[in-house]
């Protein structure tokens, strides 16, 4: 036991240390709810280019926090939650977005705001996320494009 707590020590070291010398690590750690362990665990699915996904909404569909239309015939308007996206990437925008939503004022301002409009609790806490996932991609961006 003493040993498997030894190399899960290491392995923080190691990741924490990995993750340190990216380039995007001030960005990503500068937003509320993204430590070292999600941001590391935000860059793992991503694969550390942000710039591959084009855009943010690329980003946000990828991850999951983006509505997709359930448009048919007749009937255009409709959205749903999308049924393919990467679960990983999902978890670190929702979880980050909850830890961001507890612990800082203008967080937890914008959720309270959409509760007021009528959101439940999973679309208010979705729609925070997206709104991360914009603000992240602009930061990124414009980092990347300055150092190229």
């Amino acid at each position: 036991m003493s040993l498997n707590q030894q190399v899960a020590e290491l392995d923080e070291k190691n990741i924490e240390a990995r993750f340190r010398d990216h380039h995007a690590f001030d960005v990503i750690t500068s937003m509320p709810g993204l430590g070292i362990i999600l941001g590391a665990e935000f860059l793992a699915a991503t694969g550390g280019d942000m710039t591959a996904f084009g855009t943010a909404d690329r980003l946000a569909g990828f991850g999951g926090v983006a509505p997709v239309p359930r448009d048919s015939g007749k009937t255009s308007g409709n959205l749903r939650r999308p049924q393919r996206y990467t679960c990983r990437l999902q978890r670190v925008f929702c979880t980050s977005a909850l830890f961001s939503i507890r612990h800082c004022d203008e967080s937890c301002r914008f959720y309270d705001r959409k509760h007021s409009e009528g959101k439940r609790h999973t679309q208010a806490a979705l729609a925070f996320a997206r709104r991360r996932v914009n603000v992240l991609s602009g930061h990124s961006y414009a980092t990347d494009g300055a150092t190229n």
